[in-house]
């Protein structure tokens, strides 16, 4: 067949090499390769065909998209099988292996002519402009590297036309003249309008966050925001629990299905706000139109949680050298099937054997290698991958907690009678000791006046902490965290801030607040225009907070067991109580920090 290959040493580790190279969407944007139209077609084993479809100037290319195989960090082979067109195949390949310094790369093109268009077109100018571009992008890849250009391609975007620049100016405005711009208005502004398209088809603030330097939240926030000014739109995104991949969207919760199909896995799966409905942004189209369609559908860049992806013929088997990460990760096929997961140390290699009715793992300590074979009676695409993918995901559960959302969106709300069902949040219970006997004190006017302080306190602690308030039941809140460390931390910082007001208004009747925390399963529905929380963890939070004398912080043992609660417990002196509480059938365990504790803490 035949083949061309280019060859260049990077002075950039492999990681980073790869991590570029091997976004082969990116990188054939960047080559300026036409977008894909992609069909799934289920096959009767329970596989799925993945045909394709671009024009290249006058003629259409259609093909068969052969799954691409790779380690990570090492090589990929990705092979398209053509009906129309001058090849009748071709395959990349591109291998890195690491040197002294840096690493050194092998890029391979093999090519199947068919008819006199396509000798012709080998044997003329395919390979060299080909090689041309893969040392023109593998230049930008070490620059970038190695920090000397701030995006991994050189890269051309769409220029804007004067009105679009204009609304541009003006929606950026409106979000610096808001409480969330945060500083960053000019920089996502950029971001929209330079970027390539295929960081733009889903916007994702965690992911951007990481990337700036900032905390999550105030991009969250900042990308809430555009929203409301029109630089963004929002994106409901039900997310298939297999391959990780939207199957069904919504510009908006109420009109979320219930469930979808995945071609690719051939499974049906239900919506699950904790685990697989995420929130995404994508640019508005006056100022930056975005065509959602494919430069490459499978590739090592575009799902970097997934380590390992191989064809293993029908009873036979394969090995390959692996290096992973300490951590979790699970084992499956592509095609719909059984998974396994399970845990790995530092240097450990893993021996995988695939059957229809089982799925077997043996974890090999310090061997560093990735055996694999396939009982099948037809060939599997193994799939080994790292169980991070969700440190990027801003899932539904979690955006409907940050009060921005409910500052901006109130109207995003359920249908009538729908509810969602939340695997685990966090409810905080504050009440304000000794409110009625203060306006009976102070009258109305100044007590109100007090009481409105108090909110604006825990209004501002509560937001600094990922936290929303739900609703207010008097003079007392009703909120809601993703993290319990995030509302642990926020209920000590209100009791300084309630500390510190006290102190500097001692002419004023001080403030004194009680609090009580829980984590656990509640379902969240629409009531009186905006999203609530019941169910037994809002009752449990409520009973606790009922618990608390004031100055101090009761939580429940769900709260105390979480990790990083638990570390920061480590520095102070919880008290271990038990009580009976209404609508609980036994005396329930809880914790508390007292006054004297916090007191400790804050210096005092």
């Amino acid at each position: 067949m035949p083949s061309a290959c280019w060859e260049r040493d990077f002075d950039a580790p492999v990681t980073a090499i790869w991590e570029t190279l091997g976004d082969t969407a990116r990188y054939n944007e960047a080559a300026g390769l036409p977008r894909q139209k992609i069909t799934e077609q289920p096959r009767p084993d329970g596989s799925t065909r993945y045909l394709a479809e671009t024009r290249m100037g006058w003629i259409t290319l259609k093909w068969d998209d052969i799954p691409c195989n790779w380690v990570a960090g090492k090589w990929f082979r990705h092979e398209r099988r053509f009906f129309t067109g001058p090849l009748t195949s071709m395959t990349a390949t591109l291998q890195l292996e690491p040197t002294d310094a840096g690493c050194h790369g092998r890029y391979e093109i093999e090519a199947e002519p068919r008819g006199l268009l396509g000798h012709l077109l080998l044997k003329t100018g395919f390979f060299p402009s080909t090689g041309k571009m893969f040392n023109r992008l593998a230049s930008d890849a070490e620059l970038f590297a190695n920090r000397k250009r701030e995006t991994p391609f050189e890269y051309q975007p769409p220029v804007m036309a004067d009105k679009s620049r204009e609304r541009l100016r003006d929606v950026v405005q409106t979000i610096k003249d808001g409480p969330f711009h945060h500083g960053l208005a000019d920089k996502l502004a950029r971001h929209i309008t330079d970027s390539q398209e295929v960081d733009l088809w889903s916007v994702r603030p965690v992911a951007l966050a990481r990337k700036w330097g900032v905390h999550p939240r105030k991009v969250i926030e900042l990308c809430f925001a555009s929203v409301r000014a029109g630089l963004l739109h929002m994106r409901w995104d039900l997310l298939c629990p297999r391959c990780q991949v939207a199957k069904a969207t919504s510009p908006s919760m109420d009109r979320l299905p219930s469930g979808a199909h995945c071609p690719s896995c051939n499974i049906d799966y239900t919506r699950d706000f904790t685990n697989n409905i995420e929130l995404v942004f994508y640019p508005d189209s006056a100022i930056r139109e975005v065509l959602f369609e494919e430069y490459c559908l499978f590739g090592p860049g575009g799902t970097p949680h997934i380590k390992a992806q191989l064809t293993v013929g029908s009873g036979t088997g394969r090995e390959e050298t692996i290096a992973l990460a300490p951590g979790s990760y699970r084992a499956r096929t592509l095609e719909p099937g059984l998974e396994f997961d399970f845990d790995i140390e530092e240097g450990d290699g893993i021996a995988i054997e695939l059957a229809e009715d089982d799925v077997a793992v043996d974890v090999i300590p310090g061997g560093g290698k990735l055996i694999i074979y396939n009982h099948f009676p037809v060939d599997r695409v193994f799939v080994l991958e790292e169980q991070v993918w969700r440190r990027d995901i801003l899932t539904a559960d979690r955006a409907i907690t940050y009060q921005a959302f409910r500052d901006l969106f109130s109207r995003d709300i359920l249908r009538p009678g729908d509810h969602i069902d939340i695997g685990n949040i966090v409810i905080m219970f504050t009440d304000l000791q000794g409110s009625t006997a203060l306006y009976d004190r102070v009258g109305d006017p100044a007590a109100f006046a007090l009481v409105r302080e108090h909110f604006s306190l825990l209004g501002s602690s509560v937001r600094d902490h990922d936290g929303s308030i739900v609703k207010t039941i008097g003079d007392a809140i009703m909120g809601a965290f993703t993290e319990p460390a995030d509302a642990l931390l926020c209920a000590i910082d209100i009791h300084d801030s309630f500390a510190a007001y006290n102190a500097e208004n001692p002419d004023k009747d001080p403030l004194v607040l009680k609090i009580g925390l829980h984590a656990g399963r509640c379902i969240s529905v629409t009531l009186n225009d905006q999203l609530d929380y019941y169910g037994s963890a809002a009752n449990m939070a409520a009973r606790l907070q009922g618990k608390s004398e004031g100055w101090d912080i009761v939580l429940s043992k769900e709260i105390a067991g979480d990790v990083a609660v638990r570390e920061i417990l480590s520095e102070l002196n919880p008290v271990e109580e038990e009580a009976e509480m209404k609508g609980f059938p036994k005396p329930v365990p809880f914790l508390r920090l007292t006054r004297e504790d916090l007191d400790a803490r804050r210096g005092n």
